[in-house]
């Protein structure tokens, strides 16, 4: 086991790039800024129908759990964006106690040794990991868990990551009354999930789920599953007939639309007005520019999708121009990716955000003396909303969730439409 520990007391990031460069000292308005109902809420409503007890305290010496998986590039971002969070926020007098692991004996052996009332844990973050902690929720403790896995949000595990199901259900509130949806998804994790939670997510809106279909993850039969979510066949058999008719006839408006007609592969007859993409990385872009292929047709049909398109790779794609996601403008954390680059010399991650804006929670805990018990009442108080560079967030059933907005693919950007 590796143990590390940093003691941030507002102390200045270094530029790996030239070791002198600092931030400036502006400080980012995550504010005491605690909203309810648009009014800044005080402690007196955060112990509203609370018994606090005043013995358990929450300990500022934080403990950061991280796995040696070489393969996280979230991890090794994680420390450094706790720094910068720590000094952005003027978090002063707590320890940040790194400490890694190989596997789940070490994190066992970790939380023994660690564990007393009043404990924050920043991680694990797979959900491998963290549900091997639940087991020490007994201290009065608190984890900050990165897991997807919505099954492990209970007990003292909080879960900060981009959830599916928060951006569906604002999705499809954007979405014009009696929309017709096809779900077109990958045979993963990720498609799975999506596949399990469209059904009670459209039962909730004003829209219905016309079809669906999915495709191997190695995209080996993805042709087939777009031609049949879009009726490929039988739309081309179409158009052919209407051809076949009109070129026995010899007048002139027939002519013109036989013409007309030469230019498509299939009759746009579709039955579903949207289009839900649910795959994400290089298989999306492979997969996107297929449905123009097989005329599906972006002028006519709408495509939409989750938060995992917010990237800029998928930004200039021409066949997911004018697609839909739910989001946060770039523009909230278009500084802390300037600062980030330029001071660790990298790209900041997309997920990278997430402990930056919980360095903002925690230093509204410790700058108003929160106990445990008061820290709690906060969490599982969803009325009670943050500001975050991802917009303004909340903890609902042990999850975070945000108030997102509705951005729109266009010429190498995605701006705000709602």
């Amino acid at each position: 086991m590796f143990f590390h520990i940093i003691f941030l007391t507002s102390c200045s990031p270094v530029n790996k790039t030239t070791q002198s460069q600092k931030t400036s000292d502006e400080n980012q308005n995550f504010q005491k800024n605690i909203l309810k109902e648009n009014k800044t809420v005080d402690n007196n409503v955060l112990l509203e129908n609370k018994i606090v007890n005043k013995k358990s305290e929450l300990s500022n010496n934080i403990t950061v759990l991280l796995s040696k998986n070489k393969n996280d590039y979230f991890a090794d971002q994680l420390t450094n964006i706790l720094e910068l969070g720590v000094y952005d926020k003027k978090l002063e007098f707590v320890n940040f106690d790194i400490k890694s692991y190989d596997n789940n004996e070490e994190l066992k052996k970790i939380l023994k040794e660690n564990n007393e009332e009043g404990k924050i844990y920043i991680g694990p973050i797979s959900s491998q990991d963290t549900s091997v902690v639940e087991n020490f929720c007994h201290k009065q403790i608190i984890f900050f868990s990165f897991s997807s896995d919505t099954n492990l949000a209970r007990n003292c595990i909080y879960l900060i990551n981009f959830f599916p199901k928060n951006e569906l259900e604002e999705l499809f509130k954007y979405l014009e009354k009696n929309s017709k949806v096809a779900l077109l998804y990958p045979e993963n994790n990720y498609g799975y999930l999506i596949n399990s939670i469209i059904d009670n997510v459209v039962d909730k809106s004003d829209s219905v789920l016309i079809n669906r279909s999915s495709y191997k993850n190695d995209l080996s039969n993805v042709r087939d599953a777009i031609k049949e979510l879009g009726k490929y066949e039988l739309r081309k058999y179409e158009l052919e007939r209407q051809k076949k008719i009109l070129s026995t006839k010899k007048d002139e408006t027939s002519k013109k639309r036989l013409n007309k007609l030469k230019k498509f592969k299939t009759t746009s007859d579709y039955d579903f007005t949207h289009i839900l993409l649910a795959d994400y990385g290089l298989n999306l872009l492979q997969v996107a520019p297929l449905l123009t292929y097989y005329d599906i047709d972006p002028d006519v049909v709408q495509f939409i999708s989750t938060g995992v398109i917010d990237d800029q790779n998928f930004f200039f794609e021409p066949s997911l121009q004018g697609a839909i996601f739910p989001g946060i403008s770039i523009i909230n954390r278009e500084d802390l990716i300037n600062k980030y680059t330029t001071l660790y010399d990298e790209n900041l991650l997309r997920v990278s955000t997430l402990p930056y804006d919980l360095i903002g929670l925690l230093n509204f805990v410790f700058e108003k003396n929160l106990s445990y018990s008061e820290l709690i009442n906060l969490l599982n108080n969803s009325k009670i909303k943050f500001d975050g560079v991802d917009g303004k967030f909340y903890f609902k059933d042990n999850m975070i969730e945000r108030d997102l907005d509705i951005l729109k693919i266009n010429r190498g950007a995605a701006e705000k439409i709602n």
